[in-house]
């Protein structure tokens, strides 16, 4: 590949080892623009998470266990393809002879590269130009949109009050400022939103907040134009470019960087002339509590958005054996499902539309060389969702394309007891996300098998599918709370045949889960000898429920198909 020869000769010119490529941009952004996507761009790689480590004589990409197939299929021919966490590069290299991997330090936050490379014969040498921008010379247009605001009736809450909570929490920690990284979190500070990513409406700009209250927000001047009147009496605007001039000139000072979203470029800024408070940014942990406002537009937002992906089900069985339908044909039916309706903004990730083994591949898109016409006999796995005005959704539905086998049929019961295992989990006072992902894994476990990926992922509020801290995973240990709104996606994955997940998303209400998505479940795939009558009583409550909530949307032939596909098993 010309791209890898042409970045191995500036290896040499930089004088170094080898260089590490990460997914996200400056921003650390999960979705990030056309213009930014570096990975994608020097490996071919389009999923949504990884990093590449490029060597002389050698190419690694490094991804979780949702993208290996994947990475395999698109980056496989020139790169030695490394699943997280089986191994990580400290693994990788510990045998090998001293190097010298050059960075980018705009784009890597210090706690993640000493976990990744804590050896001793792998020297971090950052690097102040871009190596792969030196080489991606025809990159795509920048367009620039302006930020716009939402109402109090949308969120709940004005910035006003949001500011007050932080100015709180900084007094509390003795912090005279908190330098805010994370786009998202500009966003819900200030009720703003931006069109800045794909599938996310999110602001690319930065904060500077003191513990007065007091707001400086660094972004492009086009881009603040719209919200400048109305935010003028509580945030200062400056240019991007500002910022590193402000930094320089704080001094003896309590700085509170985030240690997800800060870069090494901007703590080198603050690291000699003062104190810095290394910790989570606050925002995250109150951006993840929705308030009432926003489970009740959620809740909207769900509805509408199975009233779309249901139709589409039905549309789906209906035509598959009387017309061809392939993956891509399928998820543009679905998309132009969605798009029936005022509210619906854009899909709020890269649509996954799989059929037969394309379903195995967990993070799969579908491209021309890939795209399958749905067969008779399949299953098809569609895992999508949309930004709405008032909401975030995110489901998953797996389809019986007429006759699955025994084993199938097991595998989806299954996962299907661990999706019921979370739904139906009580909370208690201590509980994470660690002793629910557990949960979910018992019935697979039963049957030998297992998924490698996490149960659940944290949602945002017309904001990032993918929010944390909260999440369903063997790791994480933050406490489950009221308001808190969550994926639920258990699946199996057989490489080469087949792929099964199903997903809700659901909120915390006192001490249970509460569900939003409303679509029916693939009954035709269903084993109910194996589910118990707790866990067939909850399906035959969800079914009436999504009943409930949908049949005044269909016309008269859904309605029918609707009560068929809702009805007790």
């Amino acid at each position: 590949m010309k791209k890898l020869i042409e970045l191995k000769k500036n290896l040499k010119t930089y004088k170094l080892d080898g260089y590490i490529i990460p997914k996200n941009d400056e921003y650390f952004n999960e979705y990030v623009s056309k213009n930014s996507d570096r990975l994608k761009f020097i490996s071919n790689f389009s999923g949504s998470a990884g990093f590449a480590i490029i060597l002389k004589n050698k190419n690694y990409l490094f991804v979780d266990g949702r993208y290996t197939i994947q990475a395999r299929i698109q980056s496989g021919k020139y790169f030695k393809i490394i699943t997280i966490p089986d191994k990580f590069p400290k693994d990788v290299f510990k045998n090998k002879k001293k190097l010298e991997i050059g960075f980018d330090p705009k784009l890597h936050n210090e706690k993640q590269l000493n976990f990744l490379f804590n050896i001793k014969n792998i020297i971090l040498k950052p690097v102040s130009k871009n190596l792969i921008d030196i080489l991606w010379t025809k990159k795509p247009k920048d367009l620039t949109k302006p930020f716009f605001l939402l109402s109090k009736k949308d969120v709940g809450e004005n910035s006003k009050q949001k500011i007050l909570k932080i100015k709180n929490v900084l007094l509390k920690n003795k912090a005279d400022y908190l330098l805010v990284t994370a786009p998202e979190n500009v966003a819900w500070i200030l009720n703003i939103r931006g069109h800045d990513s794909s599938f996310s409406p999110i602001p690319n700009a930065r904060l500077l907040i003191n513990n007065k209250g007091n707001i400086d927000l660094y972004s492009q001047h086009k881009k603040v134009e719209k919200i400048k009147k109305i935010l003028s009496k509580k945030v200062k605007f400056y240019n991007e470019d500002m910022l590193e001039k402000k930094l320089k000139v704080i001094e003896k000072k309590n700085i509170w960087l985030d240690t997800l979203s800060c870069s090494i470029h901007y703590k080198n800024l603050f690291r000699k002339k003062n104190k810095i408070i290394e910790k989570i940014d606050p925002i995250y942990f109150f951006k993840s509590v929705k308030n009432p406002t926003e489970i009740k537009n959620m809740k909207k937002s769900h509805i509408i958005d199975g009233v779309a992906l249901t139709k589409f089900l039905f549309w789906l069985k209906k035509n598959f054996k009387r017309k061809k339908i392939t993956e891509i044909s399928a998820q543009k039916k679905l998309e132009n499902f969605r798009k029936t309706n005022k509210n619906y903004k854009f899909p709020s990730f890269s649509t996954i539309s799989g059929s037969g083994p394309n379903s195995a591949i967990i993070h799969y898109k579908a491209s021309t060389e890939s795209n399958r016409t749905l067969k008779e006999d399949d299953l098809y796995l569609v895992d999508s969702g949309g930004q709405y005005s008032f909401g975030t959704t995110d489901v998953t539905r797996t389809v019986s394309l007429n006759n699955n086998s025994k084993f199938i049929k097991n595998v989806y019961t299954s996962v299907l007891k661990g999706h019921i295992a979370v739904a139906d989990y009580k909370i208690k006072k201590n509980s994470t996300g660690s002793d629910v992902d557990q949960s979910a894994r018992k019935p697979l476990r039963k049957i030998g098998l297992n998924y490698p990926h996490g149960t659940g992922h944290g949602v945002g509020y017309f904001l990032n599918v993918h929010e944390g801290p909260q999440s369903f995973s063997q790791k994480n240990k933050i406490k489950l709370k009221p308001g808190m709104i969550i994926s639920n996606e258990p699946g199996y994955y057989k490489e080469g045949l087949f792929g099964i997940r199903i997903e809700n998303l659901i909120y915390i209400k006192k001490n249970e889960f509460k569900e939003l998505t409303m679509a029916p479940m693939e009954k035709k795939l269903i084993n109910k000898k194996m589910l118990s009558k707790k866990e067939i009583d909850w399906l035959n409550k969800y079914h009436l429920k999504v009943k409930k909530n949908l049949f005044k949307f269909m016309n008269r032939e859904e309605k029918a198909s609707l009560i068929d596909s809702c009805s007790p098993i």
